[in-house]
């Protein structure tokens, strides 16, 4: 059977003093048309652009320190609760000193910490707060998907090996076709960006009802799409849920009671 062999080049331009990666270009585009999208977002409700700049500041730190955060507690908490420098440097020091960059991002940190900033956001500028999630759910389907393409050029978040058409040789990982897991994901994020976009300008609901959708699509989805790919961890193994599956649980609860709550207040307006 022919598969997909697979080994691009992560690099896009080899810049002396700081190279230009594939992952790195889509996080940066992810970030830059979220922004013009949710840019048309508060024009078009009436709310003022330098409110849109403060949120993208919230944003874009939350979701870098917490998926940083997220992968070092989730993921290897044992290596680096013995090398707490390297959380935020992009170095390693053993076996011996490297630039590496920031190796280890993990979505489910970077949500706990965007809740979390977007709380302090609406309380500090006085924006209603499920409206700003409302909002933010439009986007973040939009910028998990390119990043798990930047993930697929980075061969990295591999699936689980598969015999079908379409799997793919990892050849920078090992000679074994795979789930394009990456790939599996991207497409389904890229499908829920749509339907979301097009469910709020169909629905009336209360505020909450968009974010809350997100939460049970996105997770739900994440939790599915996880047995088709390799663990992240080795002590994952054996394990009948994998940590990607257990921390979405909490987030697809959380988004059943909020739409449950959203239709029933939606009654008496």
């Amino acid at each position: 059977m022919a598969y997909i062999y697979w080994d691009p080049d992560g690099t896009i331009l080899d810049l002396a003093f700081l190279p230009l990666k594939w992952y790195s270009f889509f996080l940066l585009l992810a970030f830059f048309l979220g922004y013009l999208i949710l840019s048309r977002k508060f024009r078009m409700e009436g709310i003022a652009e330098h409110l849109l700049q403060k949120l993208a500041v919230y944003v874009i730190a939350a979701a870098v320190i917490g998926a940083r955060l997220g992968h070092c507690l989730f993921y290897d908490f044992d290596y680096y609760s013995r090398n707490l420098a390297e959380i935020f440097l992009p170095v390693r020091f053993h076996p011996r000193l490297a630039f590496i960059g920031f190796q280890g991002l993990a979505s489910h940190g970077g949500a706990i910490a965007l809740l979390i900033a977007i709380v302090l956001y609406s309380r500090r500028y006085k924006v209603a707060l499920f409206w700003v999630l409302d909002k933010l759910a439009l986007v973040t389907p939009l910028a998990c998907s390119l990043i798990r393409i930047g993930n697929l050029m980075n061969s990295e978040i591999i699936g689980r090996p598969a015999a079908v058409p379409w799997a793919f040789v990892f050849e920078r990982v090992d000679t074994i076709p795979r789930h394009p897991g990456q790939l599996y994901e991207a497409i389904t994020y890229f499908m829920i960006f749509i339907l979301l976009n097009t469910a709020e300008q169909k629905t009336d609901r209360r505020s909450g009802f968009i974010f809350g959708l997100f939460l049970v699509l996105m997770f739900l989805s994440r939790f599915l799409l996880e047995f088709f790919k390799a663990d992240q961890s080795a002590f994952e193994s054996g394990m009948l849920l994998n940590m990607g599956q257990l921390l979405s649980m909490p987030f697809i609860i959380f988004g059943l009671i909020l739409l449950l709550e959203r239709k029933r207040t939606a009654l008496y307006y």
